[in-house]
């Protein structure tokens, strides 16, 4: 079978297109010009419509592209209005610097003052060894008044020592001493603290004075008594002083250092 057959056989539609065309026309007859007419103007006038969209799009586009150059330039004009700022203050400065070297310039510093003045050493003379010179020498020196300057410079250096000697020994020696304060405990209420305290205050030394007092509740009704004292460092010393208290064990059980301060 050829191929013309097989397409004569098949259900094939060649002529679609001049049936298309004929029904084109007839739809044209049916409504008329004025209806092809006005589908013509519509679409002259979307094809006339899309040109002015465009161009208020770009000159939307352009004006918030000019917006934003405009504040560019605002802030550039700024920028370069510190900077000029700047750089006049630092021409100022500058000009400053150069008329200070100018009049350091002129005006030299003057000389350093030496700290002490040398002083020329003469040489000593020299000896000159002739014979007439020593004999002239000799003749100089007095054999007989050497005693007597001898025993005026002693007495001298000895009036210098003895006014020295008075004088330290008139000057006030510096006396070390020390503030103590005391705890002093009784063995319980029912002790007398005012025999107790009339006990610690007996006690006396060369070097120690006695200050204020007063009762410190310790718990359970019990006192303590804290006695301030003052003492010379080189005569009293703490040890010996508790011990001399404590000598009262009738009234009390133990005394403590509770402070220690050198004056």
């Amino acid at each position: 079978m050829s191929g013309l057959q097989c397409l004569a056989a098949e259900n094939i539609w060649f002529d679609k297109q001049r049936y298309d065309e004929a029904e084109t026309r007839f739809y044209e007859g049916a409504n008329g010009p004025a209806t092809q007419q006005f589908q013509v103007k519509t679409a002259l006038q979307h094809v006339k419509g899309r040109p002015q969209k465009r161009q208020h799009r770009n000159s939307s586009s352009h004006a918030a592209g000019d917006q934003e150059l405009v504040s560019r330039m605002k802030s550039l004009e700024l920028e370069n209005n510190s900077l000029h700022k700047v750089v006049v203050e630092m021409r100022a400065a500058l000009q400053k610097l150069e008329s200070r070297v100018a009049v350091l310039e002129k005006n030299p510093a003057p000389a350093a003052v030496p700290c002490a003045k040398t002083v020329p050493v003469q040489a000593a003379p020299a000896k000159v060894e002739n014979g007439d010179d020593d004999d002239d020498d000799d003749d100089d020196i007095d054999l007989f008044g050497s005693d007597d300057e001898d025993e005026e410079a002693e007495r001298l250096k000895q009036e210098r020592l003895d006014a020295y000697a008075a004088k330290k020994a008139k000057k006030p020696t510096l006396i070390a001493k020390s503030s103590i304060l005391l705890d002093v405990k009784p063995w319980d209420d029912e002790t007398d603290m005012g025999k107790l305290e009339e006990c610690v205050r007996s006690v006396q030394m060369d070097g120690l004075l006695w200050g204020a007092s007063k009762l410190v509740p310790v718990g359970y009704g019990i006192k303590k008594l804290q006695i301030n004292c003052v003492v010379e460092d080189d005569k009293v010393g703490t040890d010996i002083l508790e011990e001399e208290i404590v000598k009262f064990e009738d009234f009390i059980q133990s005394v403590d250092v509770a402070a220690f301060n050198k004056i």
